[in-house]
């Protein structure tokens, strides 16, 4: 089982370089950098982990941008967008980001993604919150021709474009893993439907830690006539649970920083990396 760490990047935060260079040299297998373009002052969705927004989300930098910075000073370190939220972004713009990124990474990037939850932000980008999950499925699939053909085109009820040239392609082959974010069992099922891997986070208002739920995905894939990994986000410092999941075959769990400085992050990644050395 490897271990990730996902910050928030924000000018009063490590920088993606010093973090990444850091969780490399204890061993961890990937930095992950969420994403909102911004929030909106009105609010119709509630924040998912209940109570205020942290400020952090206001601030956060974009992902692609960070996790560049990070690639740059690291060679083996995994790259995540933890998650990308496709469904404000442009299809054919963020396919050549995932492509660039990771022919410069040399084939390291982790594409998370989810539909998001802001419906006020969404809409500022001209996204429709009732049909963001079809949206997203359109944009994978979308993408996905983009990587893999030398002239896509994709026609569907609300992504469509004709015939084009477009490079470059990303080095992993067909395309890097696509990580999809979201909750038992709507996350779970667009996860065995067009993605390589789930990562849920561990804790829900339906249920009370996902792992518990991974014998029922597994279920769901098998159906599906699929093999699809787990990753867990949302790591605690407790050796039993980090058993528990690595014997429940969790691929990847997820430690989520704070948006701080080394002095507050280093000592708690060197109590992570002795820990990591027990479950791994």
């Amino acid at each position: 089982m490897q271990l990730g760490a996902a910050m928030f990047f924000t000018d009063y935060s490590m920088t993606p370089g010093e973090l990444g260079v850091a969780l490399e040299e204890r061993g961890f297998d990937s930095v992950w950098s969420p994403e909102h373009s911004h929030i909106p002052l009105s609010r119709e969705s509630a924040f998912p982990s209940g109570g205020e927004l942290p400020k952090k989300y206001y601030d956060a930098m974009d992902p692609f941008v960070a996790l560049m910075a990070a690639a740059a000073v690291t060679r083996t370190l995994k790259v995540g967008t933890g998650i990308c939220l496709i469904t404000q972004r442009d299809t054919i713009q963020t396919a050549k980001l995932v492509a660039s990124i990771d022919q410069l990474s040399k084939g390291r990037f982790l594409f998370g993604i989810g539909n998001g939850w802001n419906k006020d932000e969404m809409a500022n980008h001209g996204t429709v919150f009732e049909t963001r999950a079809k949206l997203a499925r359109e944009k994978i699939e979308a993408m996905k021709l983009i990587w893999t053909k030398s002239k896509p085109e994709y026609h569907g009820d609300m992504v469509d474009f004709g015939p084009m040239m477009t490079w470059p392609k990303p080095i992993q082959k067909p395309n890097p893993p696509i990580w999809v974010g979201g909750a038992w069992p709507y996350g779970a099922r667009r996860a065995v439907r067009y993605g390589d891997g789930w990562m849920p986070h561990r804790v829900r208002p339906q249920y009370a830690n996902v792992r518990d739920l991974i014998p029922e995905f597994r279920k769901l894939a098998a159906e599906a006539g699929r093999d699809v990994p787990v990753s867990i986000w949302g790591a605690k410092e407790d050796e039993d649970m980090l058993k528990a999941d690595r014997d429940a075959g969790v691929v990847r769990v997820i430690v989520s920083l704070e948006s701080a400085e080394s002095d507050v992050i280093l000592p708690q990644l060197d109590r992570w990396a002795k820990l990591l050395q027990k479950v791994a």
